[in-house]
Parts: C-alpha cells; structure tokens; sequence
C-alpha cells in the first residue's frame, strides 16, 4: 500500500475530497516528523508508538569485499506494535472500542 492508496482510502471512508484526504494524512505525517524530531515519542493507542533511538558509531563489514568501514552514529525510529495491532495481524478480531 502506498500513500496515495491511503489518501483513497480516507477520502472513500470520510467523504472528503481527495484534495482535503491528502492534506489531512499530509499533516498527520508532518506532525509524527516533528514530534520524533524534537525526541518524543508517538503513541496511537491500539496501533502502535514510534521512538528514535541512537545508535553509536562503529565499525562496519563491506560484505562483498570484507572491508572494514566506519559506519557514523545516528539516530533511527523505531515502531514498537500495540497489542490490539498485533492481534489484528494474527487474525483476532479487531476490536476498536
């Protein structure tokens, strides 16, 4: 599934317009950006959170070559599943409320 699949998907279930569908999943995932930007973590409850972690600079293995590369620290994001979530995927009854 892509985001404009998304975006059809949302402009389908609420009635907007595309237009307003697309602005709409466009600012959620502006807002999710900038919250994990400034360090914070996102909870949707049911679905899931995202964090940022660091990780530390090390020393990397080309594995075609066998060369040693230095591999920089950086942060990454990280999506940990809620249970309902989880449940859904291994075909539990999806339970909303």
């Amino acid at each position: 599934m892509t985001k404009i699949d998304i975006i059809n998907l949302v402009a389908e279930d609420t009635g907007l317009s595309k237009v307003k569908a697309e602005e709409a999943v466009e600012a959620i995932i502006a807002t999710i950006k900038e919250t994990l930007q400034v360090g914070e973590p996102v909870i949707l409850r049911r679905f899931g959170s995202f964090q940022v972690r660091s990780k530390k600079a090390r020393i990397g293995r080309n594995p075609k070559t066998g060369e040693e590369a230095p591999i920089s620290a950086r942060k990454v994001v990280r999506f940990k599943s809620g249970k309902h979530f989880k449940e859904a995927m291994n075909g539990a009854p999806v339970r909303f409320f």
